[in-house]
């Protein structure tokens, strides 16, 4: 598709503007043009990319346009876009990106034969992209193309079989699939005792701690262990102020954090992100990094769906309101994104957490920690 837009850009406009646009500049970078300028220049076309300035000049026998990249992560995103004059948008992952970005990007494209370029993996059926464009699309002089995993020439059998084992449910029809539909029943239902209850074969070698922090609401830290290739769960935290009858003050729950880390060497707390004075508590004591987790629910669900799959995460025994949460966590079917309903969640978030800031770190992201000088 990118090369699509970028050969018919050239061929109908000449000295003319378009906008390439992801969630963020980093992921269209990503996504679309470290792998596709290289695909371009290779057929002849020469690319002058301006990596201050977020623009790419693309010019071949004689015509020449330039290309602005753009991030759509929030409604502020609009912004950015507004009041430029486009010949056409490629929007990646559009179902990602706010709807006020979207149609900002869209009422610039107002030249004469200026085209509208979008592509994404299904989400909720009723999301709004969905709503206005894919059920729309005859109505809307769209050509609307549907692909499954297998309609991707660059993966081969076995890297298909691997995707379609990470998957099930709604993830596995929308991702493998390629279809719109909700989110529904557990959201966990790959989880179960049988083969993810259990004690580490070893003595694990690096510690984590997670935490959800609540003062009505439950606070839920999980004390990890990397034992080889896996993480388990070695033992809970877990005090809902309802069920004892009291609340504890952000000095109780660390003294609570401190007994579960006792004797070992903490690597680093990761906590939820809006619980500012928990984490200001721990970082005044000076014994723990604490690290601000990565908060993206649904994307976090993902991972935290195929790091059970693969078994990368273990639960041992003696976390039993984590086992019990497995079981109760469910969709809320009402809701028009994909959202979880707001009970049973609290181990659920502490793991999602880790698994999003810790185990998933590898994809060439990092977190920086300022100490405290003594």
């Amino acid at each position: 598709m990118s090369i699509s837009f970028v050969a018919w850009s050239l061929y109908e406009f000449r000295d003319t503007s378009f906008a390439l646009c992801g969630k963020t500049i980093t992921s269209l970078r990503r996504n679309i043009v470290t792998p596709v300028l290289p695909l371009l220049r290779e057929m002849g076309f020469v690319c002058e990319e301006k990596l201050s300035r977020n623009y790419i000049d693309i010019s071949r026998d004689g015509a020449s346009n330039r290309f602005y990249l753009f991030g759509g992560k929030d409604e502020s995103s609009a912004s950015l876009i507004q009041g430029m004059t486009l010949g056409g948008v490629l929007l990646d992952e559009v179902a990602l990106m706010p709807r006020s970005f979207v149609e900002q990007a869209l009422a610039r494209c107002s030249v004469e034969k200026s085209r509208l370029w979008f592509n994404c993996n299904p989400e909720n059926p009723l999301h709004w992209f969905h709503e206005e464009w894919v059920k729309k699309a005859e109505e809307k002089n769209c050509l609307y193309l549907h692909f499954r995993m297998e309609d991707n020439p660059s993966l081969r059998p076995a890297i298909i079989r691997r995707y379609k084992s990470l998957y099930s449910g709604a993830f596995y029809e929308r991702f493998v699939e390629g279809k719109w539909v909700a989110a529904y029943g557990i959201v966990y239902p790959m989880f179960k005792a049988e083969s993810h209850v259990a004690e580490p074969p070893g003595t694990p070698r690096e510690y984590y701690i997670s935490c959800d922090y609540g003062t009505v609401n439950p606070s839920s830290f999980g004390l990890w262990g990397r034992v080889g290739e896996r993480w388990y769960r070695l033992n809970e935290y877990y005090f809902d102020s309802r069920r004892e009858g009291e609340q504890r003050t952000d000095e109780e729950h660390y003294s609570a954090l401190e007994e579960m880390a006792r004797g070992l060497h903490i690597e680093a707390v990761v906590a939820d992100p809006s619980a500012a004075s928990f984490l200001e508590c721990i970082r005044r004591h000076g014994k723990f990094k604490a690290v601000p987790a990565k908060n993206d629910v649904a994307d976090g669900i993902r991972k935290v769906a195929s790091a059970l799959k693969e078994r990368r995460i273990m639960i041992c025994p003696a976390c039993r309101d984590t086992i019990r949460e497995f079981g109760l966590y469910r969709w809320d079917d009402s809701a028009v994104r994909d959202t979880p309903r707001k009970e049973n969640d609290h181990a659920m978030d502490d793991i999602r957490y880790f698994v999003e800031t810790i185990l998933s770190r590898g994809g060439g992201e990092f977190f920086s920690i300022a100490v405290e000088r003594q």
